[in-house]
């Protein structure tokens, strides 16, 4: 197996000059669509793309690609990446490494003088995370065919600005209409990751890879009761929104620990009381509900058993409410092929591994529906994530890139 030489330090620096885009002082990170730090980062990963020789390609939604061209250019390429949005106060390796180490692995096999059959690309990813439109996975969602032209015309943040405004003034003119990708344009898609959990640093391993990644499910609830003044209006007249909501939020918890499924998981991460004042009734509480599962029966009864509980709490108390159901979403299997070759050039390298299952979804879950998929893991100090303190060992993430480098060298000779 050939040698390769991982430049760490170089991939190290880049992760953390990245890092200095960012509306939120160190160590957190903030990076928000279509922002002017997004769009300052966008300019600096371009350059390092430029540097290191690949062509780059953008579309319509701020998607990029970076490509490498194979001796046979004309087939379905190799694709790997992830995102460099960041929620509010998150870290610096979420996303990041998937793409700032897939452009080291592509870097790698290019100084280690290996040629492919297939082209490698490396995709960045428009929105991965839900912050600004609320649907997570925006970029790929749109590649894969999920949303169309019409759905992201349709929508809005919550300031009320146009996505369709919004991406045009950030420079991305070209037509929605071109966004999708054609079913053959990748033969496989291998994204690199840290875990987000515990698992591999639990068990002392360096790889985990990742057999499927579990089907996520979002419902937007707003709840509507009366308001009033807190000392005027007596107990038995009352129509509480938040006191629904609280019956509510602990139906989602018993939802997922009674599930019978251990991939269970169910969050309520957003919960905004109208008018937000101490001696004020909650008259409207809006909520966000994040239901997930990597079995999609399981994952569809934790949804209508919720849908169930808030028509019975809000019948019973006189609240009127709405209910979105803001995506409902497949689970995807990893590529057999693709795991095998990972194994394999993770055994050849000697490092420990486990299988696994992400719970956590990504990009990765809608490129499936292109093309076969996979992704590689690598630890997550104390299972730390979406908060300033994630942190992933310079070493450990080398090691990924490594075999990330190699498994794509490998799909791409296929």
């Amino acid at each position: 197996m050939t040698q390769l030489s991982i430049n760490t330090a170089r991939l190290i620096s880049e992760i953390n000059t990245l890092a200095t885009f960012s509306d939120a002082p160190a160590p957190a990170v903030t990076r928000i669509l279509y922002s002017g730090q997004d769009q300052a980062a966008r300019v600096w990963l371009r350059q390092q793309i430029l540097d290191a020789g690949l062509t780059i390609r953008e579309d319509g939604l701020g998607n990029l690609f970076a490509r490498w061209e194979g001796s046979e250019p004309g087939l379905p390429a190799v694709g790997t990446g992830s995102h460099i949005d960041a929620i509010p106060h998150s870290g610096k390796y979420d996303g990041v490494v998937g793409v700032l180490g897939g452009l080291e692995a592509i870097r790698a096999l290019k100084e280690a003088g290996i040629k492919t059959k297939r082209s490698l690309e490396l995709v960045m990813f428009t929105a991965e995370e839900p912050t600004r439109f609320g649907i997570g996975c925006l970029g790929s969602r749109a590649m894969a065919g999920t949303l169309k032209p019409a759905d992201l015309l349709a929508m809005s943040d919550p300031e009320g600005n146009k996505l369709d405004e919004l991406r045009q003034a950030a420079g991305f003119k070209k037509t929605l209409s071109g966004v999708q990708l054609a079913q053959d344009y990748y033969s496989s898609f291998i994204e690199l990751h840290i875990e987000q959990g515990p698992r591999l640093e639990r068990d002392n391993l360096q790889i985990g890879i990742v057999t499927s990644i579990a089907a996520p499910a979002t419902l937007r609830v707003i709840l509507h009761g009366d308001g009033g003044h807190a000392g005027a209006t007596l107990m038995p007249g009352r129509k509480d929104a938040l006191v629904a909501a609280s019956e509510i939020v602990q139906e989602v918890e018993r939802a997922a620990h009674e599930s019978g499924s251990p991939d269970s998981v169910a969050t309520v991460g957003l919960l905004q009381v109208h008018p937000g004042a101490v001696n004020s009734i909650p008259s409207k509480v809006t909520m966000e509900i994040d239901i997930r599962d990597t079995r999609l029966a399981s994952r569809d009864g934790m949804v209508d058993r919720v849908i169930e509980k808030i028509e019975e709490v809000c019948g019973r108390r006189q609240i009127g409410h709405d209910v979105t159901i803001l995506n409902r979403d497949n689970p995807c299997q990893s590529g057999e092929e693709i795991i095998q070759t990972a194994e394999r050039v993770t055994q050849r390298l000697g490092y420990s591994y486990k299988k696994l299952v992400s719970r956590a979804y990504h990009d990765t879950l809608f490129m499936a529906q292109i093309c076969p998929t996979a992704m590689i893991f690598v630890p997550s100090e104390n299972g730390y994530s979406h908060r300033p303190e994630e942190f992933t060992a310079d070493e450990e993430i080398a090691q990924g890139v490594e075999v990330l480098a190699l498994t794509m060298a490998e799909c791409a000779n296929l």
